[in-house]
């Protein structure tokens, strides 16, 4: 498939995108794992840029969840400093390339440095009007919604809403991805069949596609492919 195949009325608005097998991708290739996060963050850079410049609109990937802080202290430490290097790359950038950078989850349980670029990130690409790029990092799909009902909870504490107002769209307006369509396609690299605590309350109706490549290997064409499939699925929406 080609860009000039794609089906402008059909094609998704919001990509999720779950970036597996980058230690994988590295043991395989008697690499340290960190060098396998390396080529999965210049993958994310070649695959966003792509994103932007084929009009997508929403491109969420999940790159550190509440749950990697199990691993080694020496793995944590080099996905950090990955991080604060990835987002300093883009800073550095003129203007981003148009793209817009929001970043998903617990920021108050990253170091004071990591903050900071994620900070100035953030306020730099405001007023982009490209592709918004929402990386989920120290994020974990239960905890999100955890947050979102003490949001609420504590609201009707204080008397600021009724109980009774409480429905669908306050939870999904106290969630991180407030103000953005929930995403038509997940794609998860790796060969693993499951979704990871990721973005549980947001993938209700989202079509899901499962691809037996690690993240490292992912490519431009492997998006048009997915587009692809995912604008010959008849999306019914609990409907006949």
């Amino acid at each position: 498939m080609t860009i000039d195949n794609i089906d402008k009325e059909l094609m998704p608005k919001h990509i999720a995108i779950i970036m597996d097998g980058n230690r994988r991708w590295a043991k395989e290739k008697g690499l340290d794992p960190k060098i396998g996060h390396k080529a999965g963050a210049e993958t994310l850079e070649k695959i966003a840029s792509f994103a932007n410049n084929i009009g997508l609109k929403y491109l969420t990937v999940y790159a550190f969840s509440t749950e990697n802080w199990k691993r080694t202290k020496e793995e944590v430490g080099a996905l950090m400093i990955l991080l604060e290097k990835y987002l300093d790359k883009f800073l550095n950038k003129e203007s981003l390339r148009n793209i817009k950078i929001r970043v998903l989850g617990d920021i108050e349980g990253l170091n004071n440095n990591l903050k900071e670029s994620v900070d100035k990130i953030v306020e730099k690409s405001k007023n982009n009007t490209g592709l918004t790029l929402n990386i989920a990092f120290n994020y974990g799909g239960r905890a999100e919604i955890v947050k979102a009902v003490k949001n609420i909870s504590n609201n009707v504490k204080n008397n600021l809403i009724d109980i009774d107002e409480i429905n669908e769209e306050l939870i999904t307006n106290n969630l991180y991805t407030v103000d953005e369509p929930d995403p038509d396609l997940l794609i998860r690299p790796g060969g693993e069949l499951r979704i990871s605590n990721f973005l549980l309350w947001q993938l209700a109706y989202t079509e899901f596609l499962f691809i037996d490549k690690y993240w490292p290997d992912f490519s431009e064409e492997d998006l048009l492919n997915a587009i692809n499939i995912f604008e010959k699925r008849n999306r019914k929406f609990g409907g006949k």
